[in-house]
């Protein structure tokens, strides 16, 4: 059987066992070993379980963990509802404001958090029942929660780019420089996003109320004091503190990433300790727990992904796919848009963490090879991911927002996140002509690293 062959049967084996509803991390486990089985050595049945320990022994993949307990710390606290407040007090006056403070706090929490369902929740379950109050309609409330939840995989510290750095073997410290230019610019296109459409639904309202109808909250003002909003700094200022601190650390040269995600998390905790007084034993096992399901559920899901593509190498398939896609002699945008569809495709149905680890030894090589930057790429592959999260079927963030805000039907929320899923195939298309919004920062502080 020829190694395409065999991976086209790889690949539909996959697919079924996936759909069987098996949980992933076990579904390509089952897989690997399987064509372990009937395709390779008797003798590699014994290497499972030390394959899967190599395949993640690896002192990069050791921040994970520690940046998940720095998240599952703020994440647990009320810092993301102080954030958004704070955020909002100072912005109140600017058209959509409210819904620009939501993309800033969702923003600022994701990179102090890097996770999105965390973002999503912690900042949602204050923004959206606030947005609502104020006659935001449901919808554009739930999908400006959701988009800007996905920027926990963009903006640093990423677990999603410490595991694309992992599997593409390039600086983490530059793919996360790399991804701080992206992440502005979907800030600002979900914000001016925010006040395009609040302007537009306080004409709508405004046009109800002056032709008999009910007057909407949008049409209240709302005024804020000077004494107001400095008295909301003092809880905000140590997180953002914290997440200047542990850039420098890490930017600077100071530490390692495992070292930096270990020292946010132990900053992480003596602060919600300081500020919002969790350190009684009853408060810690929720942040523990927390930690250590995300953590055995991801790194599970990491050793057999790994795993599953080193079944891959060993049978040619991977290298065999990777040769075919060049054959084809595709010009380089052509192959480029060939494999961001198909990332897009995989999307439908698999989480970030598994699409990076399961593509990278098909897509990377061709890409190399035909002159792309895997550093700008790693970018443009994360945003592409991001769209993952808010699309059907799975959009991961899609169903965060219908458990926070269970009222809010759930077409509603598909309906409201689409413009922002068109607002980043517009940021996909801006990386690919100004490929510089990516690569200028890490160029510029990061030269001969």
């Amino acid at each position: 059987m020829s190694p395409l062959t065999l991976g086209a049967l790889y690949g539909v084996v996959t697919l079924i066992v996936m759909f069987s509803g098996m949980p992933i991390a076990f579904a390509l486990g089952t897989v690997a070993t399987g064509f372990m089985y009937f395709f390779m050595p008797a003798s590699s049945l014994d290497t499972v379980t030390q394959n899967v320990y190599e395949e993640m022994a690896s002192i990069t993949l050791l921040s994970i963990p520690l940046f998940i307990l720095k998240g599952a710390a703020i994440g647990k606290s009320p810092a993301g509802k102080d954030l958004y407040s704070a955020i909002h007090t100072w912005l109140h006056k600017v058209p959509g404001g409210l819904g620009i403070a939501n993309v800033f706090a969702c923003a600022l929490f994701a990179a102090m958090a890097g996770s999105s369902p965390a973002t999503c929740s912690a900042i949602g379950s204050a923004g959206i029942p606030e947005m609502r109050k104020r006659g935001y309609s449901p919808g554009f409330a739930a999908g400006i929660i959701a988009a800007g939840g996905t920027l926990g995989i963009l903006l640093p510290p990423s677990i999603t780019m410490i595991l694309y750095a992992v599997a593409a073997e390039q600086s983490l410290g530059r793919l996360f420089l790399a991804g701080i230019g992206p992440g502005v610019l979907l800030v600002a296109l979900f914000a001016g996003y925010a006040v395009y459409r609040a302007r537009k639904e306080y004409r709508m309202a405004k046009d109800v109320y002056e032709g008999g109808g009910v007057k909407s909250a949008y049409l209240d003002a709302e005024h804020f004091t000077l004494k107001q909003k400095v008295e909301m700094l003092p809880r905000v200022l140590p997180f953002v503190i914290l997440l200047i601190g542990v850039m420098v650390a890490l930017y600077g040269g100071y530490a390692t990433p495992s070292e930096t995600a270990g020292l946010g998390a132990l900053l992480a905790l003596v602060l919600i300790a300081l500020i919002y007084q969790v350190w009684r034993p009853k408060d810690l096992p929720p942040i523990l727990t927390a930690t250590i399901k995300e953590s055995t559920m991801l790194l599970l899901i990491i050793g057999m992904s790994l795993f599953y593509s080193y079944v891959m190498s060993y049978l040619h398939i991977s290298q065999s796919a990777a040769q075919w896609v060049v054959d084809m002699h595709l010009s380089r945008w052509l192959l480029l848009a060939v494999i961001l569809l198909m990332v897009i495709g995989f999307g439908f149905f698999l989480p970030p963490v598994s699409i990076i680890l399961m593509t990278a030894p098909i897509i990377l090589p061709p890409l190399k090879a035909a002159g792309f930057d895997l550093i700008w790429f790693g970018i443009v592959m994360t945003v592409v991911m991001e769209m993952g999260l808010i699309h059907p079927p799975v959009g991961l963030n899609i169903f965060v927002i219908k458990n926070i805000a269970p009222d809010i039907p759930l077409k509603d929320v598909i309906w409201g996140v689409m413009p922002f899923v068109g607002l980043m195939f517009l940021a996909v298309v801006l990386l690919c002509v100004f490929p510089s919004i990516a690569t200028t920062l890490p160029d510029l502080l990061m030269k001969g690293k």
